[in-house]
């Protein structure tokens, strides 16, 4: 459990500072980091960053295709969270004893 707390700290980071680093880049027409590359990584679990990300940074904003994807990656690791937390919650509750 605690190696899956400490992989989603560490990928929401990640993506977090790499939106950064693409809005800088944006902003200094240099070399930008793909939008691909930036899906992937919320998609690999970093998807709370990547929304964060666009609001800090006014990132991607415009980009209907990306916006898309990136909301169906965050429904999709929602819905996963949520089928997760309900059967462990489910099990939980049929331990407890009853009143």
């Amino acid at each position: 459990m605690w190696i899956a707390v400490i992989y989603l700290w560490a990928i929401n980071a990640l993506t977090l500072l790499i939106f950064g680093w693409d809005k800088l880049r944006a902003r200094r027409r240099k070399r930008r980091v793909p939008e691909r590359r930036l899906l992937w990584l919320a998609a690999l679990g970093g998807s709370l960053a990547a929304l964060l990300g666009r609001w800090i940074f006014g990132h991607k904003t415009r980009k209907r295709g990306f916006s898309a994807w990136l909301y169906t990656i965050t429904a999709c690791q929602a819905g996963i969270c949520y089928l997760i937390i309900s059967r462990d919650l489910g099990a939980l509750l049929q331990l407890a004893p009853a009143p």
